[in-house]
């Protein structure tokens, strides 16, 4: 059953038929003037809009589609279970083929046409004798019908988009290159059949313009599609990494079913060197999982009963039963295909500014056109009319807006399916821009920069205490807890044998410890505040805890009805990449800091062993937000941007209040859906590769700016005859054809540079 596209927040909606990027700019406004549409942005590369709802229920999907209609455009609304990529990467392909061979007959058409003219004028010898033999009227008709098949067949589309674009008041590409080529052909048709109507001076064809124009504006296109079709390489990669098929247990047999069959709580085998079909957890076996599709870790990770293993990934040794926990739209896999979809069709800041350029860039343009058309025809020497035509034409076509409307588009949609390759998402599309201008890293310590694993490794206890009973009572309270810490030290008690009991008035306490009653006795357990703030006396402890916390561990206290009992040591191991990642962020230029709710000598010790700037240590869960506003510093446009890296519930407040959330891609689903950039390896390492990624990307996107705006300032006045005016060169209508294609693919081809892209090597090193 398909989900109901419209939600209580928005829609997103496949557009079809926009050509360049006053189109975007063009639907955008139909869609917002909809009533109870808050705002709406369209995507040329992803040809998908997303609209946002006032209140839910104000607008309907029909009532956008027909506003979208209205303007000129086809558009229908997304399911979130519709298979869209692959409809939409199907449709590119036929569209693809479809304008192979619309390009194949108007170059089969157009040679002729560009040979008889140019061909004479290049070979004088053969211009006098086509003109002896076959005579010059006979050579006009011969060219008019070839270029008037050209126009209503394979250039038809130019003509019906661009004229209904034109009645519209809302002049596109399309109308460029109808008025364009469509005043050649008619100037050149009464040349050809009324050349009375002309001065003998003015009597000349352009045939060859008006076909050459068409035919190479349709393998600009025909290139733009094919290359558009590769930046979505990343979403095919992963919807290619799903199994079709998985083998469910039925009773003591297996069975080979659709992995549309596949419900929560079935149980499936995976042999080894077969695709986990669906996210579960492991029920039975061991193995080692290949996840470097999705975490881009190279190195097999082991699986064992109770662990969790991703559809989509390789079983490389050994049967796995595992018990299915998510299918179809909730898997991982499915999870990570929308953050990558969600990023790519997302609009920067800096897409706006360009959108309201272009919106208005058409239209300016028909007006330079026209302008430069009465100017040649006042000012230009005899035959006036021939040459004001030629230019006029000539502004037409160089200057559609196409590479302005894909500069950015293309940019963010190679460069965040690069960066998924890489194991980083952004489920953000703005935070690829900010990412880029961030100068301080705030990390979460425990889980973070440490593997959130802890161990129990020391226990002094004070007098008149026995160590197994104080590890037993406090392994009993903390077993309620979820803490890692609370982990490590029942997992010491398991391992010592020793076993826990009943807890009543349990009691977790944000940031500091835990308590409760076991066997009659009133125990507290946590940091040394804690027991502060309960007139606990810990004085007779406090050295060893000391020496601990400045070893790098975690000291816990341990109070027995008032009276303290024992401190313990808990040590959670650093990260094997930590260093290496704190490193390459240094040698970016990029300042460090750590937030932790851990004992200050602790913290210190750690981020001594790592090189980080700053700490903010015994800070609460609800004081960490204070802790990312005090390190970012003013709320002024102009300051450094922050980015908090964490992996915790508690870390959720945190990454949403910083300019730029990461979240570990291991931690909890709270903090992934507070981030706005997931790391999926679950590896500080990701921190440097996703900025550099990011500050790749924008600078693509500004070499595509700056190419497509300095080619429209420079090309513009050479095609309007400015420098024939003073005997300078100028820019023919075919000419100006080819180098309006060349922009395009130009940006398009340097879009897709970024699907080479590698971090640099400090960067790289900490994979």
């Amino acid at each position: 059953m398909k989900t109901d596209p419209q939600s209580a927040t928005g829609i997103e909606l496949s557009i079809e038929g926009m050509s360049c990027a006053s189109c975007v700019k063009r639907v955008e406004n139909a869609l917002a003037a909809v009533p109870g549409v808050r705002s709406a942005s369209v995507n040329l590369a992803t040809e998908r809009a997303r609209v946002a709802w006032e209140d839910a229920g104000a607008a309907t999907a029909d009532a956008l589609v027909a506003a979208v209609a209205k303007a000129g455009y086809g558009a229908h609304a997304i399911a979130r279970d519709d298979d869209e990529t692959t409809r939409q990467a199907a449709a590119r392909e036929q569209e693809a083929r479809r304008l192979a061979r619309r390009f194949a007959v108007a170059l089969a058409l157009s040679l002729p046409v560009f040979l008889l003219e140019m061909g004479g004028h290049l070979v004088p010898a053969l211009h006098h004798a086509l003109d002896m033999y076959v005579g010059s009227e006979r050579l006009w008709l011969l060219q008019w019908a070839l270029t008037t098949v050209v126009l209503a067949g394979p250039g038809r589309d130019f003509f019906l988009k661009g004229g209904a674009a034109l009645a519209r008041g809302g002049p596109d590409m399309n109308s460029l290159v109808a008025v364009g080529a469509g005043s050649a052909w008619l100037y050149s048709t009464v040349a050809t059949f009324m050349p009375a109507w002309l001065p003998a001076e003015a009597r000349h064809v352009y045939f060859e313009a008006a076909a050459v124009i068409v035919t190479l504006i349709l393998l600009g296109r025909l290139l733009e599609a094919r290359a558009k079709g590769r930046t979505g390489a990343a979403i095919a990669r992963l919807a290619s990494l799903q199994p079709r098929h998985a083998r469910v247990l039925r009773g003591e047999d297996t069975v080979d079913v659709p992995i549309e069959a596949v419900q929560a709580g079935d149980v499936v085998r995976i042999r080894p060197g077969e695709k986990i079909p669906v996210d579960g957890k492991v029920r039975d076996g061991t193995s080692f999982v290949d996840e470097s599709m999705i975490t881009g870790e190279p190195v097999p990770v082991e699986k064992t009963s109770g662990d969790t293993v991703t559809g989509g990934t390789l079983n490389t040794q050994g049967t796995l039963t595992v018990q299915v926990t998510h299918t179809g739209a909730d898997t991982a896999l499915a999870r990570i295909a929308r953050m990558v979809q969600d990023a790519q069709g997302a609009k920067l800041p800096i897409q706006s500014l360009v959108d309201r350029i272009t919106y208005r860039f058409v239209p300016a343009i028909m007006a330079i056109a026209v302008v430069t058309f009465f100017a040649w025809l006042a000012w230009a020497p005899s035959p006036a009319l021939p040459q004001a035509l030629v230019h006029a034409v000539a502004v037409l076509i160089v200057a559609c807006p196409c590479a302005m409307g894909l500069a950015t588009p293309m940019s963010i949609m190679v460069g965040t399916g690069r960066a998924a390759d890489m194991g980083v998402l952004f489920r953000q599309g703005d935070a690829l821009q900010s990412l880029r201008d961030v100068k301080t890293v705030a990390f979460d310590k425990t889980g973070t920069l440490t593997q959130g694993k802890p161990a129990m490794t020391d226990i002094a206890l004070a007098a008149g205490f026995s160590r197994e009973d104080v590890l037993a009572w406090t392994a009993s309270v903390q077993a309620a807890s979820e803490h890692p810490i609370a982990s490590a030290i029942v997992a010491a008690a398991r391992a010592a044998g020793l076993a826990t009991t009943a807890v009543s008035g349990f009691q977790a306490i944000s940031g500091a410890g835990v308590r409760g009653e076991v066997q009659g006795r009133h125990l507290l357990a946590g940091a040394q505040r804690l027991m502060g703030e309960h007139g606990v006396d810990v004085a007779a402890l406090r050295d060893q805890a000391d020496a601990w916390a400045r070893a790098g561990k975690t000291a816990i206290y341990v109070a027995v009805d008032g009276i303290a009992a024992a401190v313990m040591a808990v040590e959670d191991p650093i990260r094997p990449t930590s260093a290496a990642a704190i490193a390459a962020l240094r040698a970016a230029g990029v300042r460090t800091a750590m937030i932790t709710g851990d004992n200050r000598h602790t913290a210190q010790a750690v981020a001594r062993v790592l090189g980080i700037d700053e700490v903010r240590a015994e800070v609460l869960p609800e004081g960490k937000v204070q802790a990312v506003r005090e390190l970012r510093g003013s709320d002024a446009a102009d300051r450094p941007l922050l980015a908090f890296v964490g992996d915790g519930i508690n870390d959720a407040p945190a990454l949403a209040a910083a300019d730029v959330g990461i979240a570990i891609g291991t931690g909890t689903d709270v903090a992934i859906d507070a981030a706005s950039v997931v790391l999926m390896a679950g590896d500080p390492a990701g921190v440097p590769r996703a900025m550099a990624i990011s500050r790749a990307t924008l600078a693509n996107i500004r070499q595509n700016l700056f190419w497509a705006f300095i080619y429209n300032v420079a090309l513009i006045p050479l095609a309007a005859g400015v420098l024939a005016l003073v005997h300078g060169p100028s820019l023919s209508p075919v000419f100006a054809a080819a180098a309006m294609a060349l922009s395009s693919l130009f940006v398009v081809g340097n879009a897709l540079r970024l699907r080479a892209f590698r971090a640099p090597m400090a960067a790289r090193s900490t994979s």
